[in-house]
This record gives structure tokens, sequence and C-alpha cells, in this order.
């Protein structure tokens, strides 16, 4: 009878383990997955099942005559390179220590012609043949591109906005098999199609740029639903859809007025990535110890002028995590690779502007080298660097338009504004104080004196990583307007997180909280949230409220070109103006809990008593007094009339 006690109570114990873990909604690794360990990785090479050529194929016309190409195939070190075709010239042949790479030095003449030859390598009487294309280049590829200020970007996570294709949702040998809405560190099962679908949405909300996380290829054993640690990367991720469907949800949205930006990662890859299955060299990646080094994430260390080097290195070499390898880019066979890779995008699929993650990790040098080719192939090409530091001195140094000298030029003409993010969150969250409150976000703009630009910058309130700003004031919707009022009415080109705009909910702890699908994305969904039908009245009152918001400051080249001028704040009220020859218009900001009154007195330099005033939002035109009312919480966005 014990016995049968015994096997009863384990029996019940595991299968009370195994419902646990099902319903885990924060189920990291699938089942019978490990999670992934560090080891020191020698370059020994492996049997090649599928060789393979980097680029695959590569354009007439470019500023840069030179390419250099990687081959991957089994023992070709030794082999001897041919090429024969007109204006195409070998000029350099580089071994690296796995005999499974061969890299070619190639010069493409300026009159070579679109066209495939073949590149033959020999070894004694063994000959291996790879296919090669010239095509044409992109005849706009270096034409200016038109960015700025003027823009309204959208970040999505194609893995949780809309599924539109269920087809792809499992692709055999992807090592992570399963979509599971349930569980936010598992694959969702959005795609490139679900937005596809959905590109009327972001024009009637009034997008001009769609910023999606990484469309490339993440074929990692788990947590690669967000994109950030590539496997390939001159593939899309089977799952979000092919290199055509993604070449095709583009050409859409330039149809329809909207700009794609891509997301790239140069500072690590996943574990799971082609070479790094097949090292190509001992210091492809950054493993000079036994044991594993996590990045210290002390971005200040590279402006310091008291930094350690052990500070210095560990901020620059140290991993993110066991499943991303970090990238040693002065290798240059490796730094070659990555900066081409970039203009092969741009060029093949017409990519508008990126995004860099994680700026501030890679070598410096080697992103300056990098931002230099781009500029060099696309002169003023749109791109901004993700910049998670924290303070403006730190923020401005990654920028190009930064005033401190770095000794050289990055070459990268925007940043993430993390900065204003933080201070307009705590206009609203604290009250103000000497140097708290409203007065950081005062604080904050007076340091743009660190950029020679900073309209350049791009701003935002929430994102990917940040808790969503709605959630931040505890679900208070005049705050939450008052804070877009703030985003879209100040400097810096503004950015909105998928959602934000229906007043989507959630704290980072952990990420995916906030990276939640988009109701009405999926078959079968109980609500649609793309439509007015399936928003509550809460919702779609926001929503018309943002459209309006958004329109009025694409309609208004004061608040996209225009002057700024700020005044200090008192007793939490806060006000600016945003003027060119055309209009001025006065931004008044409320964030204490109670009405206020405003005398007008100090802003004569812009208005008087007597001067009509329209507010945006609800068109009525009033004649100013010398006290204005402000209520709690409030932003109002007033037009001076002539």
């Amino acid at each position: 009878m014990k016995l049968v006690k015994y096997i009863f109570v384990f029996a019940t114990l595991v299968i009370f383990i195994t419902v646990s873990f099902a319903q885990d909604d924060q189920q990291r690794l699938p089942d019978g997955v490990q999670k992934s360990h560090y080891y020191k990785r020698n370059c020994d090479p492996v049997k090649v099942l599928t060789p393979r050529v980097d680029p695959a194929f590569w354009f007439t016309g470019m500023h840069n005559k030179i390419l250099e190409i990687c081959i991957h195939d089994n023992l070709i070190a030794d082999f001897i390179p041919n090429i024969q075709y007109l204006g195409v010239k070998l000029i350099q042949t580089y071994k690296v220590a796995n005999p499974n790479y061969l890299f070619l030095k190639i010069e493409i003449a300026t009159d070579a012609k679109p066209g495939s030859f073949n590149i033959i390598l020999t070894k004694n009487k063994e000959k291996r043949s790879y296919p090669y294309e010239l095509k044409e280049r992109n005849q706009g590829g270096r034409l200016k591109r038109s960015w700025g200020a003027n823009e309204v970007l959208y970040l999505a996570m194609p893995d949780r906005f809309s599924n539109g294709d269920t087809t792809n949702d499992v692709i055999p040998g992807y090592t992570q098999k399963e979509v599971n809405r349930k569980k936010m560190y598992f694959r969702h099962g959005g795609d490139l199609k679900g937005i596809e679908n959905h590109i009327d949405y972001l024009t009637d909300l009034g997008i001009t740029a769609l910023w999606l996380n990484p469309v490339i290829e993440n074929d990692q054993a788990y947590e690669s639903y967000h994109g950030y640690a590539f496997t390939d990367q001159y593939a899309v991720d089977k799952r979000f859809g092919s290199m055509e469907e993604y070449k095709k949800l583009i050409n859409e949205l330039h149809s329809k007025g909207i700009k794609i930006v891509q997301d790239m990662v140069y500072n690590h890859v996943g574990d799971n990535h082609w070479f790094i299955r097949d090292l190509p060299d001992i210091d492809w990646i950054h493993q000079e110890t036994d044991t594993f080094r996590r990045s210290n994430y002390r971005d200040p260390v590279l402006i310091d002028p008291y930094a350690s080097q052990f500070d210095k290195e560990k901020n620059n070499d140290g991993w993110f995590d066991y499943h991303m390898p970090d990238l040693n880019q002065k290798n240059p066979r490796l730094a070659n690779y990555l900066i081409q890779n970039t203009i092969w995008w741009i060029e093949y699929c017409g990519i508008d502007a990126l995004r860099i993650d994680t700026y501030a990790y890679p070598d410096q040098h080697f992103m300056a080298d990098w931002g230099k080719a781009i500029a060099d192939e696309y002169p003023d090409y749109p791109m901004f660097a993700e910049t998670w530091v924290s303070t403006p001195v730190f923020q401005s140094h990654f920028a190009d338009q930064a005033v401190l000298s770095k000794g050289f030029e990055t070459y990268m003409p925007s940043i993430t504004d993390f900065q204003l993010a933080f201070a307009i969150q705590e206009a609203f969250t604290k009250e103000q104080e000497w140097d708290k409150g409203v007065t950081k976000l005062y604080f904050t703009l007076a340091q743009d004196a660190l950029y020679k630009d900073a309209n350049k910058n791009v701003t935002f309130l929430d994102n990917h990583d940040k808790s969503r700003f709605f959630s931040e004031v505890n679900e208070d919707i005049e705050r939450t307007k008052s804070a877009f009022a703030i985003l879209f009415t100040t400097r810096g080109i503004p950015s909105l997180y998928y959602g934000s705009e229906l007043l989507f909910k959630g704290k980072s702890d952990p990420d995916g909280k906030v990276r939640q699908d988009f109701p009405g994305g999926w078959k079968g969904d109980q609500i649609n949230k793309f439509t007015t039908a399936g928003r509550t009245s809460e919702e779609e009152s926001f929503f018309s409220w943002m459209k309006k918001l958004i329109a009025y400051r694409k309609e208004n080249t004061a608040l996209q070109t225009g002057k700024l001028t700020q005044f200090i704040p008192e007793s939490g009220i806060y006000t600016y103006f945003r003027y060119n020859e055309d209009k001025i218009i006065m931004v008044v900001s409320n964030t204490h809990n109670k009405e206020q009154k405003l005398s007008i007195d100090r802003f004569r330099e812009f208005i008087y008593p007597g001067q009509k005033i329209k507010d945006i939002f609800t068109g009525q035109i009033t004649t100013l007094d010398k006290i204005i009312s402000i209520k709690p919480y409030q932003t109002y966005v007033f037009e001076l009339v002539k």
C-alpha cells in the first residue's frame, strides 16, 4: 500500500509541475531546450553541408569599387581563385585560421556591366565553381533622401503586430518549433504579411516612416522573437516571410508614402549563427578569457578621462548574454563583412533609414568607419543610433553633430533621445523641485547646446524596452495626453511605439509585458483594435486625439524646423514657443495636480494681453487676458492668430 501511495504522490507531483510549467506565461526555454552556456570556441573546421558565398551578388556602379567576397566551403583555404569577367579584377586573397574560408578582394570597374560569371577555385586537379552575379544598381540609390523632423516614426515588433500568413508560423529545420501566444518569450506568429495587411491603419494615423524590430534571421533555440540575435545577416527570418515578401512590403509602404527603417545590430549575433558554429578566426568574437564576461553596460568609460582599461574593455568586449557572442569588429575581415552587408540591404531592398542597436558597445572606431562607408555610398543617408545612457553629455557623445570632440567623426547623424524620454516621464510623475519634476525637462533641453543640431534626435516616450508610458502615469489619460502633446510639439523626430495610440498598458518587468500582441492581428481574435468598432470609447477618443496632433505637426513647419524658446518652469507650469516666419505656436503644460493661474507678463516677447489664440484641439479662438487658467495635468497647444 505504501508503494502505491508513493507512486500516487509522485505522479501527482509530476502532473502539478507539468501543468504549472505549461501555464507559466514567463517560460523562457521551450520544453527540452537547455540554456546556452559559455565556452571558449576554437576555429577548427566543421563539415560544411551547404557552401555559401557572401554577399551572394553585388551591384555595378557603386561608389566604392572594392568588394570583399567571403566563400565558405570545405577546406578551401589552399585553393587558387580565378575570375574571368570584363571589368572585374581579383586583387588579393585572404586566408583565416579556419581552412573552410577564403576571402577574395576584387575591384569592379566603373564601366563593368551587369551579368553573371563563375568564381573558380582550383587545387591540383580539383576544381570548384561558385556562380556570381553583378546586378544593375538602383539608380535612385544615391539620391538624397528626404528625412528630418517632418517624419513621424512608428515602431512595431513584427512577431507581435499581426499574423497575416499562418503557413510560416513554424518552419521545418528551424530550431524553435513552437508558436504559443500565451507565453511572452515564445514566437507568436506575427509576420510581414500581417504588417502589409494594416498599412492603411498606419496611413490613417498619419505615420510617415515604419521602424520594425529586426526582420533578419534569428534561428535561435529560445527568445528569438525580438530579432536581436542574428543567425544569418543576408536572410529574412522565414517565420516573417521571404526576401521577396519583404521587398513587396517595402514597395507597398512606399506607394502609400511611408518609409521603411531597418533595425541593425553590429555588437553581437546569436550563438546559432552559421559563422559562430564554424568560427572563421579565434578573434572573430571576444573570448579572451575562459570564463563568461558580461558587459558592464557603462558607456561613460568611452569619454571618462579617468576610466580604467579594464572597465573600457568590459564595456565593449563583454557579452550581452550567453546566447549572444560579442563580435570583435577590429578583425578586418569581419569589419568588411558587416559594412558590406549594410550596403547590400540598402541597395537591394530600398531601405530608407537605419536604426543601430546597442551603438555604445561595438568598437567605436569601427562604427565610425562603418558610418563613413555608408555616407560615402549614400550621402546624407538617414540613420540613428540607440543610446540608452545616463546623461545628456554621454548621449551627445555618440552623435556626429555633438559639440564635444571625440577625436574622430562618427558619421552618425542622429541618436535616440532617451534623456528627453526620461525627462518627460519625470515631469508627469514627480512634483517640481529645484532640479526635479518638470525642471528636469527644462534642464535636459537646456543641454541641447551639446549638439550642433538636436532637432535630428529621434524622440519618444516608450519603446520595446521601456514600460508603456500610460502605465508609468498610472493610466492617467490627461497626463498621457500632456506628455504626447509635448513629444509632438518640441524639437526632434517623434517616434510612436505600436499601441501607444490606443493606450496599451504594461510595465517592463519583464520586457515581454510591453511587447504584447495587437488585438485583431490574429485570425480568431475576438476584438479587433485596428478598427473603430473594436475599440472602447476611451481608446477611440485617444486615437482620434492622437491623429489630430500628428496631423497638426505634419502641417506646420514651425513644429518641425522652427525655433524653440523655453521658459523656466514655475509652480509646475512649463511654457515654450515654437516659431518661424509663418507661425508662432505656444505650448503651456501644467504638470501639477491642481489648477494653476499663469501670468503672461513674462512671455511679452511673444504674446500680450488682447492677443488672439486658437486652441489646436478644439479650434476655439479666444483673446488672452493677463492671467490664464490651466487645468491639472493639461497641456494646451495654442496657435497665435495674426
